[in-house]
């Protein structure tokens, strides 16, 4: 995939480093020439010095073609910005941004142009969000046996109780992020469209968690 992050802040440097480490084709956008050097040494990516809202620095950056693009700044308004530009001007299918204010996050979420908020769990959305088929794994423990899973379940588990989904997935829900805010879930709480669940459950099921969420609930 290539990827095009705006901002190299600790999530933009993150993301960036983990998406390169994975085999993807990665630029990175900042005004601060020495924002970059907060990417990983052995970065191979490239980087583009300019204003991520700005049409000439975004086709230098190579948003033309882009597979994914994610907005990361320390601005609410510049990522907003950028995020719709990405969309309705270089028809970027895959655009998500960091947003701080949650009430503006409920409605950019609401125009489908996703959100992250604090930076602990926003490297692992935009994972989740920006490929295909990457590992849900966010942290595993030292001993390999329990693995905390970032994940956004299908469709098919919209309306149904998070207790649902962690008994056909076998592991516990510790987390619920949804327009922004994150917060533990109650069992009564029912799974709404983009919401980010963060799964608890031992390391050997990692591996069919996808064919399980694509299944949906069990009948039972």
């Amino acid at each position: 995939m290539r990827v095009i992050i705006m901002g190299c802040g600790r999530v933009g440097a993150a993301l960036a480093t983990e998406l390169d480490g994975g085999g993807h084709d990665v630029v990175v956008i900042d005004r601060d020439t020495a924002a970059f050097a907060r990417l990983a040494e052995d970065f191979s990516g490239r980087t583009v010095t300019g204003l991520g809202f700005d049409r000439e620095v975004l086709v230098d950056a190579g948003l033309h073609g882009a597979d994914a693009f994610a907005a990361v700044s320390s601005g609410d308004n510049s990522n907003i910005i950028a995020a719709r530009v990405a969309r309705e001007t270089f028809g970027v299918e895959r655009v998500i941004a960091r947003i701080y204010d949650a009430g503006r996050a409920e409605v950019y979420e609401r125009l489908g142009i996703p959100t992250v908020a604090t930076v602990p769990w926003a490297t692992g959305r935009f994972i989740g969000y920006l490929t295909a088929g990457s590992s849900p794994v966010v942290w595993r423990d030292q001993t390999g046996e329990v693995s905390l899973t970032a994940v956004v379940p299908p469709t098919v588990w919209v309306g149904s109780p998070l207790a649902s989904l962690s008994r056909v997935l076998g592991g516990s829900v510790v987390a619920l992020t949804r327009f922004g805010q994150c917060r533990i879930p109650d069992a009564g709480t029912l799974v709404q469209a983009d919401d980010l669940i963060h799964l608890a459950l031992p390391s050997g099921a990692v591996d069919g968690l996808d064919d399980a969420l694509e299944k949906g609930p069990s009948d039972d």
